[in-house]
C-alpha cells in the first residue's frame, strides 16, 4: 500500500495563522503599553514642580545665620489651622463650669461668676471688693480678719462670740455675730484702705492657680498631638537643610502648600522662631522661598 503524503489543510493553516497573529498582537500591545507608560511618566515629570528653600535667622544686632540640618515639613494645610482643630477637639471647660467645680464656698462661686477675674493676686484686686463682699463671702472675711489681726489696725471690731456659743447658746451666738458684722460693716465703710493686702491671705483659694494648671496641661496635650496629626493627615513631603541652610524638593505635584517647622524651634543668638509659610507650586516650575525673621513666628509667643 502506497503511503500518502498529508499536505497541510485549511484547518492547519488557520491554526498557524491565528497563532502568528496572536504573537504579533501581544507584541504590538506590549510596545503600545510601554510607549503609553513612558509618555505618562514624561508628562508627570513635566507636570510636577520643584521647591527650593533657604532658611536664615538674624539675631539682634548680628548677621544672618543659616538654619543648618533642620527638617522642614511640606503640608497641605496650615499648621496653625491644624493646631486650632486639635484645640477644638480638646476644649477648655467653660468658665462657669470651672467655677462650679471649685472647692470653695457657694458665696465665693457666686462672686466669681459676677466678676471678670479668676486671679486674686492681680493688681487692684482689693478695689473690686466692697464691704458687703467681705462680710458675705466667708473666704474674704477670713482673709480680711487675718490681714488686720494682731493689733495692726486700730479700732478694728472684734467678735464677742465663740464657737462654743454656737452649740450651747445658739440664740446668743447669732445675736452677737450679727452685732459684730454690723460693726465691721460700719468700720469697713469708714476705713476702705484696710482691705488692702487681703489678696495675700487668699492664696490657698485663688482659682488662677488651678485655671493656669488646666490650661498648661491642655497646651501640652495639643503640643504632643498636633505634630502627629499634621504628619499623618497633611504631610506631602519633608526636607532637611544642609550646612548652608538650603533644602530642595523635586517632583512636587502642583498645588497650595505650607512650609512648616511644626512645633520645633529654630534658633540663632537671642532669636527662637518657627515657620508656617504658604507656597504655591506651579506645573513644571521651580519655586524658591526664603525663610527669615520677616515671615517667621516668635516661638516664645506662638501656639503649640
Amino acid at each position: 500500500m502506497r503511503n500518502k503524503l498529508l499536505l497541510p489543510g485549511p484547518h492547519f493553516a488557520a491554526i498557524c495563522y491565528d497563532s502568528g497573529m496572536r504573537k504579533t498582537a501581544i507584541l504590538s500591545c506590549g510596545v503600545a503599553l510601554s510607549a503609553l507608560s513612558l509618555g505618562s511618566g514624561a508628562r508627570a515629570q513635566t507636570d510636577a514642580g520643584a521647591l527650593e528653600i533657604i532658611a536664615r535667622i538674624t539675631p539682634t544686632g548680628a548677621r544672618p545665620e543659616p538654619v543648618r540640618q533642620f527638617t522642614f515639613y511640606i503640608l497641605t494645610k496650615s499648621y496653625s489651622e491644624i493646631v486650632k482643630e486639635v484645640e477644638e477637639k480638646d476644649p477648655i471647660p467653660p468658665r462657669d463650669r470651672f467655677i462650679d467645680d471649685l472647692k470653695v464656698s457657694p458665696e465665693l462661686r457666686s462672686w466669681l461668676k459676677g466678676h471678670d477675674t479668676l486671679d486674686f493676686t492681680e493688681p487692684g484686686f482689693d478695689k473690686l471688693l466692697t464691704p458687703d463682699d467681705v462680710l458675705n463671702v466667708p473666704e474674704f472675711l477670713l482673709a480680711y480678719q487675718r490681714t488686720n489681726s494682731g493689733g495692726v489696725t486700730n479700732g478694728l471690731p472684734k467678735p464677742k462670740y465663740t464657737d462654743a456659743d454656737k452649740t450651747e447658746h445658739p440664740e446668743k451666738y447669732e445675736k452677737l455675730k450679727q452685732d459684730y458684722l454690723a460693726s465691721l460693716k460700719k468700720f469697713l465703710r469708714s476705713r476702705p484702705e484696710t482691705m488692702s493686702g487681703v489678696e495675700l491671705e487668699l492664696d490657698a483659694v485663688n482659682p488662677q492657680r488651678k485655671w493656669a494648671a488646666l490650661q498648661n496641661d491642655r497646651r501640652k496635650r495639643v503640643q504632643r498631638v498636633a505634630p502627629d496629626v499634621a504628619q499623618l493627615n497633611f504631610l506631602a513631603a519633608k526636607a532637611d537643610t544642609d550646612l548652608e541652610g538650603r533644602a530642595s524638593l523635586s517632583g512636587v505635584a502642583p498645588g497650595d502648600y505650607w512650609i512648616s517647622s511644626l512645633n520645633l524651634d529654630a534658633d540663632a543668638g537671642d532669636m527662637r522662631v518657627r515657620w508656617d509659610v504658604a507656597v504655591k507650586i506651579d506645573r513644571g516650575k521651580t519655586v524658591r522661598v526664603e525663610l527669615s525673621n520677616l515671615n517667621s513666628i516668635d516661638a516664645r509667643s506662638s501656639a503649640p
